[in-house]
């Protein structure tokens, strides 16, 4: 795969479709090298008649690991973020932003369509308001608007998130601990079976592993805080794709994202955990061109891939599951109940054990 100089570093990434097509950027989330945007879903944008992009962040896979500079301190930075003080991290959400659009000033694409997940939903909620010029469409999946009042993960990702990283000569511990990361991150309504994601862990980890970035790009989610004022000045076309059953960021973080997106289209997916399984691919495509084409008009005709699977039942809104409470200008949040505030707090607490144990 091809490398790229952009915002000072080297970006390792891969193009399919036509250059002379309009571009769709993928966005990948924490800790995850490109390769898991699922290629199915890359042919399936470029048979549309669009160029995909897929790139691996700073920090991971085969792009610049940032090790230069002073060092992540992780008991005093977390303690100042938890206090609501400014804390040193190496790098923001909107240095990784600028990453993403300095790829595509190497590659000479003056606007695109930016999709994320996850992390890489958050990064692309800052290409959109940070680099509007730059920005055709936005496609947030399965992240979130920085809300502090949003429900935390579910109680059985912590018992993952709690266990260190293996060393790298462990192959078959990185293995196994991927496998189980898929597991317990996936889709109940779609399960892969075990094979396939030993498979893909294997993949990755031979592609490249190095757990000490995920420390680094978690510090600047950590820093990065509520972006619900500047989402609400986004204003290109936009769609905020989620889960149902997403163990790690609860569907009402999509919610939340989306009711501070004007005009954005919510689409919330039953049966959908944290990831993109094969079955809901034509669906989540079909989110991605949609809202492009609210941006730039139908693209000329193409013969559309035989669908994974039956199709995905999409559910445009849930209604037992209402985003966080707001103040009347919508601002700051309130708390709905005692427990939520105490559920905030435990969620805090069990963070920092996270990151102690997960940082060597």
């Amino acid at each position: 795969m091809p490398k790229a100089q952009a915002n000072g570093i080297e970006i390792e990434y891969e193009s399919f479709g036509s250059e002379k097509d309009e571009t769709i950027l993928l966005i990948m989330g924490l800790g995850a090298q490109l390769t898991q945007w699922p290629i199915e879903l890359c042919r399936d944008l470029a048979a549309r008649g669009y160029r995909v992009i897929r790139f691996d962040n700073r920090d991971c896979g085969l792009s610049t690991h940032i090790e230069r500079g002073r060092a992540l301190v992780w008991p005093d930075a977390v303690l100042s973020l938890m206090q609501g003080k400014s804390a040193f991290v190496p790098y923001t959400l909107g240095d990784m932003a600028a990453d993403a659009v300095g790829l595509l000033d190497a590659l000479h694409i003056e606007r695109a369509h930016i999709a994320g997940a996850s992390m890489g939903g958050m990064i692309a909620q800052h290409v959109a308001f940070d680099f509007p010029e730059r920005t055709l469409s936005l496609i947030s999946i399965m992240s979130s608007s920085g809300n502090p009042m949003l429900p935390p993960a579910r109680p059985r990702v912590y018992s993952l998130f709690l266990s260190p990283a293996p060393p790298a000569h462990d192959t078959q511990a990185i293995v196994a601990r991927g496998v189980k990361t898929y597991e317990i991150l996936g889709s109940p309504g779609f399960p892969t079976d075990r094979e396939t994601l030993r498979e893909w862990v294997t993949r990755d980890a031979a592609r490249a592993y190095y757990p000490a970035g995920v420390m680094r790009q978690m510090a600047a989610v950590m820093a990065d805080g509520d972006r619900r004022a500047k989402l609400r000045t986004i204003a290109v076309p936009a769609a905020v794709i989620h889960g149902e059953d997403d163990p790690l960021v609860p569907v009402a973080a999509g919610l939340d994202t989306a009711a501070n997106i004007p005009g954005s289209e919510l689409r919330v997916m039953q049966g959908m955990g944290h990831e993109m399984p094969l079955p809901l691919l034509p669906a989540i495509a079909d989110a991605i061109v949609e809202t492009a084409e609210r941006a730039t008009g139908r693209k000329h005709p193409v013969e559309r891939p035989a669908p994974l699977s039956e199709p995905a039942f999409v559910q445009p809104v849930i209604a037992d599951a209402p985003p966080v409470a707001l103040a009347p200008d919508a601002e700051a949040p309130v708390f709905d109940t005692p427990q939520k505030e105490t559920r905030l707090r435990q969620w805090w607490t069990k963070a920092r054990l996270f990151i102690s144990r997960f940082k060597n």
